[in-house]
């Protein structure tokens, strides 16, 4: 008989998405008292609703979107089972349901033992109470006695390196020290599933070689159950026995990692647009929606080509103001390795601070030397002094072919440069400054 720990059945989970029709939309010609007149009755509307027990949609249009759609599979003791897809493809929802996050539409979920879940930085953390009180109060959530977690607290402590800083409450944290310490307290409080979405991408090489570590070790030593969704093909593939194959709402691909990760690279399943507008994408970040990629623009002809000039534009948002501000931009093989780094930051524009508002980069990279292949771009910008940060893995997939001056020779071989800084422009688009 299999040791079953997880077992999905027909799972689909929808949401009620409003839209304004076109001809509700603001005119010039249309009066103030009008539109006064309309708002109050949409308040009316809504509160009569509410009364009544209906689900609130604010829109004069409701559309029903299936995040996921009769997905079933089991999981056994001590496997690790990595997701993949692409972005909106349902694999946030479905760790949330796990998570017991979000209740499925339909279906039936049954989870055989406690669950540790780390779906983006800080999850289950109160940003007032110190790094020491929120070991503590995660570990009373998963259901460990006192001592229980005084004989864990030692290792997680040093296995987040934060120990200079237990005492201080998590709101101080950097991104990296919140993840750290997150991670160490879901892997080492003994759940019996661990549930770990690409939060993991923020931090460093070092650190990421640690968390998969720890993963293989309670999988395979202490039989405990890994869910993992990573951008991250190649650590899947070395991490996971298992893997499935999300594409929206449903399973499909499920197999062998190796197979599954063959197949999901063999579409091409990633955005080739010149413009790549990031609303949709999943997204890591940290700070709320204070700091917020909004689009990739290609400002140079494709595919790009080796030895020749290429130019991108990233465009962000901050809704507060910024002492200084850092964008950067990595170039990934399609198992989601970086290869090449490119970053700038405000400074570079002769501007010590942002207002807040929209800004634009643009990265200009004289003499590609990206060998000619398909890579996948990832994005990001942060506030070093704040941590708020924004991250967007695999947002589009560009092509090099040889260039002008690439030599014969140089068809067979793969660069594997990383860390390249570029000459990189920075403009402020638009910002709102009340003078």
């Amino acid at each position: 008989m299999s040791d079953v720990v997880i077992n999905v059945e027909n799972l689909s989970k929808s949401y009620l998405v409003a839209h304004k029709s076109a001809g509700r939309r603001y005119r010039t010609y249309t009066a103030l008292r009008d539109v006064i007149g309309q708002e109050v009755r949409n308040v009316v509307h809504s509160a009569i609703k509410v009364l009544r027990g209906r689900q609130l949609i604010l829109g004069d249009q409701v559309e029903e979107f299936w995040a996921l759609k009769d997905v079933s599979f089991e999981v056994e003791r001590g496997e690790v089972l990595g997701i993949v897809g692409r972005n909106g493809a349902g694999k946030s929802t479905l760790l949330k349901i796990l998570s017991r996050i979000t209740e499925p539409t339909r279906g039936r979920v049954v989870l055989r033992g406690r669950v540790a879940s780390l779906l983006e930085v800080g999850t289950g953390f109160h940003p007032e109470l110190t790094g020491r009180e929120n070991i503590h109060l995660n570990g009373a959530i998963l259901g460990m006695t006192r001592a229980e977690i005084r004989r864990k607290f030692d290792e997680i402590v040093a296995f987040a390196g934060v120990e200079k800083f237990i005492d201080t409450p998590v709101k101080r944290y950097s991104s990296g020290m919140y993840v750290r310490l997150a991670f160490a307290v879901a892997a080492h409080l003994e759940p019996e599933i661990l549930v770990v979405d690409e939060v993991l991408a923020v931090g460093d090489a070092e650190f990421q070689q640690k968390c998969m570590g720890k993963m293989d070790e309670v999988s395979r030593r202490e039989g405990r159950t890994v869910l993992f969704v990573s951008h991250n093909l190649s650590i899947v593939e070395k991490l996971c026995q298992r893997c499935i194959w999300l594409d929206r709402g449903t399973i499909r691909e499920s197999g062998s990692a190796a197979a599954v990760i063959k197949g999901y690279l063999s579409l091409g399943h990633f955005n080739r647009d010149r413009v790549i507008q990031l609303a949709g994408f999943q997204r890591h970040h940290y700070g709320g929606d204070e700091l917020r990629l909004i689009s990739i623009e290609w400002l140079c002809d494709l595919p790009l080509k080796h030895t020749e000039t290429a130019t991108v534009r990233i465009v962000f948002e901050s809704l507060v103001p910024l002492a200084y501000a850092t964008v950067w931009l990595a170039f990934c093989d399609l198992s989601g390795r970086h290869i090449a780094y490119y970053e700038t930051d405000s400074r570079s524009g002769g501007r010590q601070s942002l207002p807040g508002g929209a800004h634009t980069v643009d990265i200009e990279i004289e003499k590609l030397p990206l060998a000619p292949d398909v890579y996948l771009i990832d994005a990001s910008c942060h506030h070093r002094d704040s941590g708020r940060f924004d991250y967007v893995a695999g947002a589009a997939q560009v092509e090099v072919v040889p260039g002008s001056a690439t030599p014969q020779h140089f068809y067979s071989e793969k660069w594997q440069g990383a860390h390249l800084k570029s000459k990189a422009r920075w403009t402020v688009i638009s910002v709102d400054v009340g003078e």
